[in-house]
């Protein structure tokens, strides 16, 4: 951090040099645009410099593990869950952190029924922690034959993937493990061997599975990776004491329970019910540009630490 800070100032000094030149001397349109250039930079860099000083929970370093579902809505909410889907790969794209599925399961008209995604890279979690929670969309369904508008549900949960505070253990008599046949479509991302593992841990009652890969032995380990990450959460939300308050926040995946609403018609809004930050661009949240309001939840998330 103060590497960043010491490199920030150095090129803020650079900036007021110019700028002092350009005063007293004038500037070519090319120097110019170099100035330009180098202020946008600064100002970038000044940006996520605020964010990581937001992000002061020391899990929030860690990679994050993010899970979709549809909630009520049907067919309408496949397809907006496979629409949140895209949203977080653009995310994560114009952020350069890697993206893994973990776990998908497609859907037979459209969207998809389920996805767990590990998103790889500093302070990936601390970014995606505030996505936790049920988004809602209210649009004119392409499903419906009379243009109905309709509204749809997805759940969205966020884990980090790791701690160097908290350590998990897994217990062998804790865990129930089961194999079965990878079931739906799933394109790419699914196999269609008998190698599909379900676990169960008893002592909470979390149930993870995986059927991604060819492998047993490698869909075990991913799930016992997604069951890692989930028992992780659960600890930090004791340790905060806080359990009982974000899991409300998220509660039943329906209407009253959604943190944010993604309106199309018959106007376009995104609005975050936990801050209020609204934007007005919807096509452009939904392709990835979700930064103001992770921002805004940061700073709301802080206040009321």
């Amino acid at each position: 951090m103060v590497h960043k800070c010491r490199d920030i100032q150095n090129k803020k000094e650079d900036v007021l040099v110019w700028i002092e030149l350009f005063e007293e001397e004038g500037v070519s349109e090319e120097n110019f645009k170099e100035i330009e250039e180098q202020l946008n930079s600064l100002k970038a860099e000044l940006d996520l410099l605020e964010m990581e000083l937001l992000l002061a929970e020391e899990e929030d370093k860690s990679s994050a593990i993010l899970e979709i579902h549809p909630g009520a809505g049907g067919i309408d909410a496949q397809d907006w869950a496979g629409m949140l889907l895209r949203m977080y790969l653009r995310w994560a794209e114009r952020h350069s952190f890697q993206v893994e599925y973990l776990d998908y399961l497609g859907s037979d008209e459209a969207g998809i029924k389920s996805v767990t995604l590990l998103i790889k890279g500093l302070y990936s979690y601390g970014f995606l922690k505030g996505e936790k929670g049920t988004h809602r969309l209210i649009r004119i369904s392409p499903f419906d034959s009379s243009g109905r508008r309709h509204t749809s549900f997805a759940s969205v949960d966020v884990y980090p993937q790791e701690s160097e505070e908290i350590e998990i253990d897994l217990r062998e008599e804790d865990l129930e493990i089961e194999a079965f046949r990878a079931g739906g479509p799933g394109g790419q991302h699914v196999n269609k061997t008998s190698s599909a593992i379900r676990v169960v841990h008893k002592p909470t009652g979390i149930v993870v599975q995986c059927q991604n890969e060819r492998s047993q032995f490698k869909n075990k380990e991913i799930a016992l990776k997604i069951l890692k990450a989930k028992l992780l959460q659960l600890e930090l939300d004791k340790k905060r004491e806080k359990k009982q308050v974000e899991y409300n926040s998220k509660g039943q995946i329906s209407f009253g329970n959604q943190i944010r609403t993604y309106t199309l018609h018959p106007y376009k809004l995104v609005k975050d019910h936990r801050t209020g930050y609204e934007h007005t661009n919807v096509e452009d949240v939904l392709d990835g540009n979700l930064d103001n309001f992770i921002k805004e939840y940061l700073i709301h998330f802080n206040i009321n630490a």
